[in-house]
């Protein structure tokens, strides 16, 4: 099946004009505090004086399918169900996943803060993490951002989009989010990655995976673990794809053979371990190098005496967990080592990054609708292309094409349709 993804909030493909519903108004940060303070004069305008933060208050009544386990009434989100908790944590807590509508700004911005107004009890918990959609379609990783901190994107980006992670304790009070309001600028700052649209290769490790198993059960993005499941698990919550999407994708390669999934989950051990970003850029542990798992360097090594970021003694060295299809697929019938390369991220290659849109896209052993289907998209993706043929016409919607991507860490093709851009022939991607 090809149909535009239901789960896709943000702006249609280009060459398909949709709908954007875009949030508006401005609210006065003091005013969610309760502070009234005298307008302070303006500084007068010039060459010097950097442009004015655009400020918005997220729609949080908006609840949709990349939400988990919240409800909202009374003019606010709380946990739904103070008992239900990623499976893969195997923590007795309440967890819920609010993803708000992006919102579009009307300059670059590379950084977001935020504001709640919000009563959180002393044994629950409510986490902010901000992102940004550059003007070519691409995603940055989640970021976190706290009061007083804004979050720093690491590049210039057209959209932003915040996610509310709601945590209680079983029984226990729920926090209650009666408001966001997130106000973007331009730090000034250089971008501290390329732009997603140059060449680019992605960081690869290797990484011990463990079998996630726990069919029925939820992950940390809602989706329902089914039996020959294929996504992974990783320990940070910067690269969690929303719902049905690969925004966030890996390419796995164990003893037999490679697969690419989404990231649909967060563990094993740990929940703010990004590893494949840069020492300097990971959320945590910022003493280790790039590549090297917190839990990894806790059973080889006696690092942080040994634990977890929860204390808990760390059994195994794992990095990732793999659900039970991707397991097996790659080669494994125990937990062991394999070698993961995390596509969102950018190094200089012989690729270039592009958004899709659809849900359930083929991608073919060559450039035609009738040969073998060799994996498939299962809602917006970021995908790396080598090069262009023309191939098949395809028509869809309305619209047709003969140009075909080539997808290496797919191994074949996908139709130029379901690439998110304005041109049917890609710009910059040479013909194979």
């Amino acid at each position: 099946m090809l149909t535009p993804s239901s789960r896709h909030r943000g702006p249609g493909p280009r060459r398909r004009p949709r709908v954007t519903r875009v949030l508006s108004g401005t609210v006065c940060l003091l005013a969610l505090a309760g502070t009234t303070l005298a307008a302070a004069p303006a500084p007068a305008a010039g060459a010097d004086t950097p442009p004015a933060g655009a400020t918005w208050r997220a729609d949080l009544s908006r609840t949709g399918s990349d939400d988990v386990n919240v409800r909202y009434d009374s003019g606010a989100l709380r946990v739904r169900d103070g008992s239900v908790s990623p499976a893969s944590l195997g923590r007795d807590r309440g967890y819920a996943l609010a993803v708000l509508d992006p919102h579009h700004v009307d300059r670059p911005v590379n950084r977001v803060a935020v504001e709640l107004d919000a009563t959180v009890p002393d044994a629950a918990s409510v986490e902010v993490d901000v992102r940004g959609r550059t003007a070519d379609g691409i995603w940055t990783e989640w970021r976190r951002a706290v009061a007083g901190t804004p979050a720093e994107l690491p590049r210039d980006v057209v959209d932003v989009q915040a996610r509310l992670t709601l945590w209680n304790v079983k029984g226990k009070p729920t926090a209650v989010v009666r408001a966001v309001t997130l106000t973007a600028d331009d730090a000034g700052a250089a971008p501290a990655e390329p732009a997603p649209t140059t060449r680019a290769s992605a960081f690869s490790a290797r990484v011990y995976a463990t079998r996630e198993g726990l069919v029925g059960h939820t992950t940390a993005n809602g989706h329902v673990i089914q039996t020959n499941d294929h996504f992974v698990a990783l320990p940070s919550r910067r690269a969690l794809s929303p719902a049905g999407s690969g925004q966030y994708s890996v390419q796995v390669c164990g003893p037999a053979r490679c697969e690419t999934a989404p990231v649909w989950d967060v563990g094993p051990w740990n929940t703010h371990d990004d590893h494949w970003n840069p020492s300097a850029q990971r959320e945590q542990w910022k003493d280790l190098p790039q590549g090297l798992p917190e839990a990894q360097a806790a059973y080889e090594d006696g690092y942080n005496g040994g634990r977890d970021e929860f204390g808990r003694q760390v059994a195994n060295p794992a990095g990732i967990d793999l659900a039970d299809g991707t397991f097996y697929n790659v080669g494994l019938s125990d937990n062991g080592w394999v070698t993961v390369t995390y596509l969102w991220t950018e190094g200089g290659g012989d690729t270039t990054s592009f958004p899709t849109w659809g849900t359930d896209v083929s991608v073919r052993q060559q450039a035609t609708t009738t040969s073998t289907r060799v994996a498939s998209l299962p809602g917006p993706t970021t995908v790396r292309v080598r090069c262009q043929v023309h191939g098949e016409l395809v028509t869809y919607d309305g619209y047709s094409n003969d140009a075909w991507s080539y997808l290496p860490d797919y191994g074949g093709y996908v139709s130029n349709i379901f690439i998110d851009v304005a041109d049917a022939w890609l710009p910059g991607v040479p013909t194979c």
